[in-house]
């Protein structure tokens, strides 16, 4: 059995969210870890374990990364990981379709991310390191992140569908 490490110096998770219907936000976590486990060699059979620190979110504005921490959203104090655990991993192409189960704010569902296949390579310290672009699609409210506003045209603050983008870098160990 192989155990892959997420390498978080070269690796991140971001996502993307409409803000008023024109425009998009961009947000980041600082904190995650995570594991594949593997016996085989192109991945299928893969386990992936994932966490990020809610307290770590970022965005770029401490007021509305202060919102995104409350109750209104993912309410840190009382969730502070937001986990994906895989359930199965399918090989489409030279890329992978990974199915598991994602928990934001307590509540647990199935999701489906893209995974496209960087390659394997050694690094400088020769260790054996690999590369995947994974993307996704959420509707925030399905997880219990129901805060809505509607400004004074009607116009929606903040979209229910969000957009998840990793980009992973994995160290396989010794």
């Amino acid at each position: 059995m192989a155990t892959w490490t997420l390498d978080t110096v070269h690796s991140e998770v971001t996502f993307k969210v409409k803000h008023l219907v024109i425009s998009s936000v961009t947000g980041k976590f600082k904190s995650f870890e995570g594991t594949v486990e593997s016996d085989k060699e192109d991945f299928t059979d893969a386990r992936i374990n994932f966490s990020a620190d809610v307290d770590s979110i970022d965005t770029g504005n401490e007021q509305r990364d202060g919102h995104l921490k409350s109750p209104d959203f993912f309410d840190a104090a009382s969730h502070s990981k937001i986990t994906f655990v895989s359930t199965a991993v399918t090989k489409k192409g030279s890329d992978y379709l990974i199915q598991g189960d994602l928990t934001l704010r307590g509540t647990t569902k199935p999701v489906e991310l893209h995974a496209e296949f960087g390659g394997i390579q050694k690094d400088f310290y020769a260790n054996t390191v690999a590369g995947f672009e994974l993307s996704g699609k959420i509707n925030r409210k399905d997880f219990g992140l129901h805060w809505s506003a509607v400004t004074e045209t009607g116009g929606i603050v903040v979209s229910d569908e969000v957009r998840l983008a990793v980009n992973a870098e994995l160290i396989k160990k010794a």
